[in-house]
């Protein structure tokens, strides 16, 4: 397929890339800073901008594809979310470009604590979650819009991501039952969200995640 990938140089992102190009995918990577983009090979495209407010540069990466998968995401510091609305604002500029290039598909990396999943996580999670508190209102915010949008999508909600390989042995649920500190690779999500760009078996629905 063709796909795009906005986020490409996260840590997830990388993997969505490295792993769609090694099945055959042909993969559009946007990302915010060029010297941050991965590395490049057969099949991979780069192309960069700011997704909250570059409209011609996030449609001419829509532009020809045949799904979207995104995977970016504030990073936080000790004095909070660095960029608190980018959710609320990149997704609106997302869905006009899919509308505009004619494609529906997009698999969309959120968060665990995110809406109702707040209320599933596990106890040792309740202090972190409400610490993330305003980066939780614009992923939420974002998806909302998202859900309006007559699009294609699910949501992807992995619980405490770690760094390590590609297992392919997770759980997938609308609800899932949480050990105490449950967890999941960076590579697995990947994994599902490419599966499920292909194979479509929770559409329009949102997706908890892990191991």
């Amino acid at each position: 397929m063709r796909l795009v990938v906005f986020g490409a140089n996260g840590r997830t992102g990388r993997e969505i890339v490295t792993q769609a190009l090694a099945a055959g995918h042909e993969v559009t990577a946007f990302v915010r800073d060029p010297g941050k983009a991965p590395g490049p090979r057969p099949g991979l495209r780069v192309l960069a901008g700011e997704v909250t407010s570059d409209q011609a540069a996030v449609r001419g990466a829509v532009d020809g594809q045949e799904a979207v998968l995104t995977a970016f995401g504030s990073p936080t510091t000790w004095h909070g979310v660095v960029s608190p609305t980018l959710t609320v604002q990149a997704v609106p500029l997302i869905v006009r470009a899919m509308r505009d290039a004619g494609v529906s598909r997009i698999v969309h990396l959120s968060a665990h604590g995110v809406g109702d999943t707040a209320a599933q996580a596990p106890a040792v999670y309740w202090a972190v979650y409400k610490a993330l508190g305003r980066m939780f209102a614009d992923k939420d915010a974002g998806e909302r819009i998202l859900r309006d949008s007559g699009l294609d999508w699910t949501f992807v909600y992995p619980v405490m991501l770690v760094n390590g390989p590609r297992t392919g042995t997770y759980r997938v649920g609308e609800e899932l039952r949480l050990g105490r500190v449950p967890r999941i690779s960076r590579a697995d999500v990947a994994d599902f969200m490419l599966r499920e760009t292909t194979q479509r078996a929770y559409l329009r629905t949102t997706v908890q995640l892990a191991r």
